[in-house]
């Protein structure tokens, strides 16, 4: 009777205490009782994590918030101009124009030239911690300015002393290839920012058997010899069990097209067209022309320098993110969050990702498939760990890669 007591008192003090979790408004617990079905709804195979464990009318509550919070977007696409089909020149027109003039170079008394473009290049540098680093390690500049490499992004490096004026710790930097790795972090995460100065580096490249199979991000970006990588597209993964090879949604890799557009209404198409520049359109609008790469997801997260998911967080989880963007000033931005990791971390909300690029002037930005496709790759090695600690990186149809394109 002792025992059946202890038994019942244990499934009592349970039953309780599901009881108050479930249906409790004390605004903390609701807060992560939500985070928690929305976490379970953004993933592929784990929805039932939510409607096994709560009532249906709070995770259809969500899932209709959600939906609401995606349709919100739609109005939210970048104003571009209309793209024209190239003319013959005009032998009479000015060949340069006017209304644009050659910048000067500001040079610094007694500076090496090289050293002001430098530092024009890598603008987001603290100066201070640079150059401690370089009273540090005198060989970084034994190629000079144009040349400097530093990589301290892997696993097992500890990263630099130099800081961005963002107080962002910097990973690695490569003048010659204009990249630069830079750690963000805060309350429960952990991830890279890399940034690339030119953005006529970077396009979507297709794994060698999209369509059938897909490949690693390291793989595709072996195949393309590009020198940086993130997840493009997601895909279709019935159960869990699919090979990443077909394409969740409509891409354009090198101007080639695969998949078939999203239909849900808020989905968004991020477009890089032949001026370098990147912009954001709804996943069921036409093509335009001009585009050479695409991927569609959801949601955009910034649109012509304004955020728009502003409150988004509370109806998407905390996951593994990735996102890829541009600054004002043209450079890619290239991010991946961390997730599912006790101890490590655990993962962010799509607000937290666009409020990191937004400190680096994102002008455009939209969130990529995340979960165990939230990887970076750089420079012959993963420098983000997967959600899934048995792997490195999941097959993916497809892979945004920068570097030593031609």
């Amino acid at each position: 009777m002792r025992i059946a007591a202890i038994i019942l008192s244990v499934i009592l003090f349970f039953e309780a205490l599901y009881c108050f979790l479930v249906f409790s408004n004390i605004p903390t617990i609701k807060y992560w009782r939500e985070q928690y079905i929305s976490t379970a709804l953004s993933t592929m195979s784990h929805h039932w994590l939510a409607d096994w464990f709560l009532p249906k009318y709070m995770v259809d509550d969500i899932r209709m918030r959600k939906e609401q919070a995606q349709l919100m977007q739609e109005d939210d696409i970048s104003q571009r101009p209309t793209p024209t089909t190239p003319t013959e020149a005009d032998p009479n027109a000015p060949t340069e124009d006017p209304a644009e003039p050659t910048k000067p170079t500001v040079t610094v008394p007694g500076e090496d030239p090289a050293e002001t473009a430098f530092y024009e290049l890598f603008w987001e540098l603290n100066r201070s911690t640079f150059e401690s680093y370089l009273d540090e390690h005198p060989d970084v500049l034994k190629d000079g300015w144009e040349n400097i490499y530093i990589n301290e992004a892997g696993f097992d490096d500890d990263g630099t002393s130099i800081y961005t004026s963002m107080g962002e710790q910097v990973l690695a930097l490569d003048a010659k290839n204009q990249i630069l790795l830079v750690r963000v972090q805060g309350t429960g995460y952990l991830g890279i920012l890399a940034i690339g100065k030119d953005p006529a580096q970077l396009r979507c490249e297709a794994s060698s058997g999209i369509g059938s199979y897909g490949q690693d991000i390291g793989t595709i970006c072996k195949n393309s010899d590009a020198l940086l990588g993130i997840t493009g597209s997601g895909f279709i993964d019935p159960q869990g069990n699919g090979n990443g090879g077909t394409v969740a949604g409509y891409t354009v890799c090198e101007g080639k097209s695969y998949g078939t557009h999203y239909a849900d209404r808020g989905a968004k198409r991020i477009e890089l067209t032949q001026d370098n520049r990147f912009y954001i359109a709804n996943a069921y609008s036409p093509v335009a022309s001009d585009v050479t790469d695409a991927v569609e997801f959801m949601p955009a997260l910034v649109v012509d320098g304004k955020m728009t998911v502003d409150g988004y967080n509370d109806y998407n989880g905390i996951n593994p993110r990735a996102a890829i963007g541009q600054s004002a000033r043209g450079e890619i931005l290239m991010l991946v969050i961390e997730g599912r990791q006790i101890g490590r971390s655990i993962g962010t909300d799509v607000e937290t990702c666009a409020k990191i690029l937004m400190r680096h002037d994102a002008y455009t930005a939209m969130n990529l498939d995340g979960g165990t496709s939230a990887v970076m790759w750089y420079d012959g090695e993963y420098v983000t760990k997967c959600s899934n600690a048995n792997i490195q990186c999941r097959s993916l149809p497809n892979a945004w890669v920068y570097g030593n394109y031609e």
